[in-house]
C-alpha cells in the first residue's frame, strides 16, 4: 500500500499473536519465499514452533510501518524475526516503572498511544479491552485499530481481514 499506509504503525506482540498459546497442528506445510519450510523446532524453545512464517509475508504485506510492541523487546528481532522473514524492526522500549495503569486498562495502552506520537496504528495483542479502546479513542487525535487476536491461535486470516479493511478506511478518509 503505497501513501497514507505508510505512515501507519503497527505495534505487534509475540506471545498470544504469533506465538499461539495452543500448538498448531503437526506437520503442516508453511512457505517461505515460495518454499515448502519445516516451523523452527531446533531453537531450544519449543513454543517457537508454534511461528507460522506466512505471518511475517502477511505483515509485510500490510505496508506499514511494523514496530515489536512485546516483552520480548530488542530479542524479538534476535529470535522472532528470522523465521518470519522480517527485517530488524523498531523495538518498544518500555519505560521501567512501577506506576499502575487506569483502572481495566493493559498496562501496554497509554504508552503505546504516546509512543505513536499522534500517527494512526494497529495494535495486535492478546489482551486488549473495550476499555483499551475506549481509552484510545478519548485520548489519540488519529484513527487506531486495536485489534484482539485470540491467544489460542494466534494471527488469522479474519484478522488480517479486519486490517486490510481498517487500512482501506484510513486511506479513504486521508
Amino acid at each position: 500500500m503505497a501513501g497514507p499506509a505508510n505512515n501507519i504503525l503497527v505495534f505487534v506482540d509475540v506471545d498470544g499473536p504469533l506465538i499461539p498459546f495452543k500448538a498448531r497442528p503437526v506437520g503442516r506445510e508453511v512457505t517461505l519465499g515460495g518454499a515448502v519450510v519445516q516451523p523452527p523446532d531446533d531453537t531450544g524453545n519449543p513454543l517457537l514452533g508454534r511461528l507460522d512464517p506466512d505471518d511475517g509475508q502477511r505483515l509485510l504485506a500490510l505496508g506499514c510501518q511494523l514496530v515489536w510492541a512485546t516483552t520480548w523487546m530488542a530479542e524479538a528481532n534476535e529470535v522472532i524475526s528470522p523465521p518470519l522473514g522480517l527485517p530488524d524492526l523498531p523495538v518498544v522500549e518500555w519505560p521501567d516503572d512501577d506506576e499502575d495503569p487506569e483502572h481495566g486498562l493493559h498496562w501496554k495502552t497509554v504508552f503505546l498511544t504516546r509512543w505513536a506520537a499522534g500517527r494512526p496504528f494497529v495494535w495486535l495483542d492478546d489482551e486488549i479491552t473495550d476499555a483499551d479502546r475506549r481509552w484510545v479513542a478519548a485520548h489519540h487525535p488519529v484513527p487506531a485499530l486495536l485489534q484482539r487476536v485470540d491467544p489460542y491461535v494466534g494471527l488469522t486470516a479474519s484478522d488480517f481481514s479486519a486490517i486490510r479493511r481498517w487500512l482501506g478506511q484510513v486511506d479513504d478518509a486521508a
